[in-house]
């Protein structure tokens, strides 16, 4: 059988695919669409990450596809309902990369709250703006607001709290009644009354209809003064507009925001030049050991569904 792999991955994995199958790795295939499109004429596997837009009309010239791997958990770039009409199993890497968000989540917080890490620069000039970064706040008893309480939401709970932090969150699959929130040491909040009683909000929800601009102005506007706002879900879940214009304000003390509506990030976005902000290029998920694991599990996944296949023709 015949896998294309059209963004990075680990080496290892790949040989392992390439040991039982015809297998083509080209990094950088997701930017030529012509070519992907020739290439996944005779694929049984499609291997992406989150640049390679999996649509309808990209699986309409692989008529031999059976399985899509997504290295990664977000499904926003591949059109589901069209794998699944035509029987083409769709396999996340589903809590492979959670720790990578995990920390990233927790090292934003701490590195916006306190405030004194970006004085390198003036210190190595003979500055010393003591005064100026004494007023940094510890994350230690800050309240943590977490929306989506899926594998990385629970496990951001957990880091949180190994630091001190007390923890709210909020999931419209999870009732309040549920177990889920005593057994990770969180209170379950209404998504407006989190808002307002967290010194730190996180998002790890999944891109949908109801999701989208889930914080614009008027959420913003709800949150505590001074609060930090944290996105390593997905662009489109928060405002950009808004967001800078809350930073601007003084009302928001601070973003990380490693997703955004447009990726690569335009040169004129409304962020630019924006006080107390972290722009990372969607790489929360993605260390060394987070790509080792997320690859392991696709190959090894992607090999079994290609197997189960080949047994039931």
């Amino acid at each position: 059988m015949r896998v294309v792999i059209s963004e990075f991955m680990d080496e290892a994995a790949v040989a392992k695919l390439a040991a039982q199958h015809d297998t083509l790795y080209d990094e950088r295939l997701a930017d030529r669409l012509d070519e992907l499109r020739q290439r996944l004429a005779d694929a049984d596997a499609l291997i992406v990450r989150n640049r390679t837009q999996v649509s309808g009309a990209l699986l309409a010239v692989a008529t031999r596809l059976q399985v899509v791997g997504r290295l990664g958990v977000g499904l926003d770039n591949i059109d589901v309902d069209a794998c699944r009409a035509r029987r083409i199993e769709v396999i996340p890497a589903t809590g492979a990369n959670a720790l990578a968000v995990a920390e990233y989540v927790i090292g934003a917080a701490m590195h916006l709250l306190r405030g004194a890490y970006a004085s390198t620069s003036t210190m190595a000039q003979g500055g010393w703006p003591r005064a100026a970064l004494s007023a940094g706040r510890e994350v230690g008893g800050k309240t943590l607001g977490i929306v989506g309480f899926g594998n990385i939401g629970r496990l951001v709970a957990r880091l949180g709290r190994a630091v001190g932090m007390r923890t709210v969150g909020c999931d419209a699959a999870i009732p309040e009644t549920s177990s889920v929130w005593s057994e990770q040491g969180a209170q379950p909040r209404e998504f407006a009354a989190l808002l307002a009683e967290a010194d730190v909000v996180t998002l790890h929800v999944p891109l949908v209809a109801a999701t989208r601009n889930l914080i614009d102005a008027a959420r913003l506007a709800q949150m505590k003064r001074g609060a930090i706002l944290i996105n390593t879900s997905r662009g489109g879940i928060a405002d950009e507009t808004a967001i800078a214009s809350a930073l601007r304000s003084g009302h928001l003390g601070g973003a990380a925001l490693d997703v955004f509506a447009q990726e690569p990030l335009v040169a004129a976005s409304p962020l630019a030049g924006c006080p107390n902000l972290l722009l990372t290029p969607h790489v929360a998920g993605v260390t060394a050991e987070s790509n080792v694991r997320v690859s392991s599990l696709i190959a090894e996944k992607v090999i079994a569904a290609l197997r189960a296949r080949r047994a039931a023709d």
